[in-house]
């Protein structure tokens, strides 16, 4: 009788858990052009690269979001574009079990911190194919994102950054 009972208490320890789990990782969009080829080639300017970044997630039910990560690379040679290579990297997860302040900080922060390796890869992997130097994407502070995100989102809403515990959400 009493190893039912521990079962039975094990098995409600077990749902109350909280569960964070990688389900799948995928490169959802990925395109480079090249629209000054072949000339881009033997242009000898000086190159400059452009980054810009954002995040998207959404709810697939039964547990499970998606979250993606969005890097666009221009890369100028003078006036002209010497590349413009964009890429979307998502994953699907499983989050049960946590307070809605948790979900979106797990899928603000946590999840693109898993993803952007991958992407980081994918991107610098393209661009060498193309017969380019391979971009290298800095490291990112994913909090530090996720808070300026927010705050842009606040700000955008009219809103003051009136939360108790620092940590912005979005309404």
């Amino acid at each position: 009788m009493s190893e039912t009972t521990a079962a039975s208490s094990g098995a409600s320890t077990a749902e109350e858990q909280a569960i964070f789990n990688l389900q799948r990782v995928y490169l959802r969009d990925c395109s480079l052009e090249i629209p000054s080829a072949p000339q881009v080639f033997i242009d000898s300017s000086e190159p400059r690269l452009e980054f810009q970044i954002d995040t998207s997630d959404q709810e697939l039910g039964q547990d499970l979001s998606e979250v993606s990560v969005r890097c666009t690379v221009t890369c100028r040679l003078g006036e002209n574009i010497g590349f413009l290579v964009e890429a979307t990297q998502s994953a699907i997860f499983e989050i049960k079990g946590v307070t809605e302040e948790q979900r979106i900080l797990l899928k603000g922060i946590s999840c693109p911190n898993i993803i952007y390796p991958y992407l980081r890869s994918n991107m610098a992997d393209l661009v060498q194919r193309s017969s380019f130097p391979p971009v290298h994407l800095s490291e990112i502070n994913w909090e530090a994102f996720f808070q300026q995100k927010m705050s842009r989102l606040a700000a955008a809403a009219g809103q003051s950054n009136g939360s108790e515990s620092g940590i912005i959400l979005p309404q």
